[in-house]
């Protein structure tokens, strides 16, 4: 299967070290030792976070935040690169046309490239470059709900959904601005429904989860259509 991976930065960085880096390389790892072609992406985190936070406070234009958070998406990459050693492609993946170059070439991780969108945007550019079977949201979030979950106990987990009806919970539940656009990015929702390419959200924190996406047994929400 070919899979496009968006692996929020905050899996990455909420805790110091190094072990959550190898956590994912390893399950990416046994991915393609499955036969998988995998793209993933990674989210700035804390990284990006403090550094926007930093430039707000500067003044700093919406652009010029949105450039720092692509480039803690880059430092993500690479240590994640890092962690996967040998299986992955030495190069942190910023433009669709290198997907299409490389990906036979080993595991492929990239990171953010304009500012304007999320990392959640370049992965579907990715998914479509590698023509995905499917797309993997994996974040602290644990699928898609009415509510906020951490706020509100009776919030309800959708277990599918379509693309119209994540649109609309987007525009509702969350602001798109540097550094967080919440659940997913709005470009990244329209066009993967235009190219009717599969996503589902996991909780990514259970490395393991990213498996069952892909195998089946997850926990996540499923959108199509």
């Amino acid at each position: 299967m070919k899979v496009a991976i968006s692996l929020g930065g905050r899996l990455l960085t909420k805790v110091d070290g190094v072990e959550p880096y190898l956590k994912y390389a390893g399950v990416l790892r046994e991915l393609r030792r499955r036969g998988n072609k995998v793209v993933v992406v990674c989210g700035g985190g804390r990284i990006a976070r403090e550094y926007i936070h930093k430039a707000r406070e500067l003044g700093a234009p919406p652009h010029l935040q949105d450039r720092l958070g692509v480039l803690a998406t880059h430092i993500n990459a690479l240590l994640l690169i890092a962690a996967l050693g040998y299986d992955a492609y030495p190069k942190v993946i910023r433009r669709a046309d290198e997907v299409k170059r490389h990906i036979d070439e080993g595991i492929l991780v990239g990171g953010g490239h304009l500012p304007g969108s999320s990392t959640d945007y370049r992965v579907v550019l990715f998914a479509k470059a590698m023509e995905a079977d499917l797309i993997v949201n994996a974040t602290e979030y644990g699928g898609v709900f009415d509510k906020d979950p951490s706020r509100c106990p009776e919030a309800v987990k959708y277990e599918s959904l379509t693309f119209k009806e994540l649109e609309r919970i987007v525009k509702r539940r969350f602001q798109q601005v540097p550094g967080d656009y919440g659940l997913f990015d709005l470009k990244a929702t329209r066009l993967a429904g235009r190219l009717g390419i599969p996503v589902i959200f996991i909780d990514g924190s259970d490395p393991e989860e990213i498996i069952r996406a892909i195998e089946g047994g997850h926990r996540g929400t499923v959108v199509r259509g």
